[in-house]
């Protein structure tokens, strides 16, 4: 299917798993620590609207809907709708301050430009995706440390 994106990335991050779970699960504070994602807009209580900006000149407005959100077993899951359709799920994995936590995600591009330019742009728009994530994993373990001192 034309659009479609599997991704997986794994951050290692010095802190409790609770610390990473409840970063991870604020999105409000996004903002703070990832410099791609430029605001956050509560729409109801599980619901927040991002949006998204790395390297390449566009914008991604993605809506992220809790589907799962279980501490204990390290879950969670969203459903995503907006320029991006699909599902991103997150798992935290550890014990004391040595933490993983690895995010995938399934999407289909639903903004018309990335449908048009998929096939010449595949390459481009999963370097950019690789970037964003360098950024976020080195974001939230800068925002850890300072939440952790």
């Amino acid at each position: 299917m034309s659009g479609l994106y599997r991704f997986r990335s794994v951050w290692s991050l010095a802190a409790e798993p609770s610390a990473v779970f409840g970063a991870v699960v604020d999105l409000a504070e996004y903002p703070r620590w990832w410099s791609d994602v430029r605001s956050v807009r509560q729409v109801d209580e599980d619901t927040a609207e991002l949006v998204c900006r790395s390297r390449l000149p566009y914008a991604l407005v993605l809506r992220m809907h809790r589907d799962e959100q279980d501490e204990r077993a390290g879950l969670m899951r969203v459903r995503l709708s907006g320029d991006l359709e699909g599902v991103l799920a997150g798992r935290v994995l550890g014990a004391g301050r040595d933490t993983s936590l690895e995010i995938t995600q399934e999407v289909t591009a639903t903004k018309p430009l990335l449908r048009r330019l998929d096939v010449i742009g595949r390459p481009l728009f999963r370097a950019n995706h690789a970037l964003m994530m360098r950024r976020g994993q080195r974001g939230l373990r800068s925002y850890l440390a300072v939440a952790q001192s």
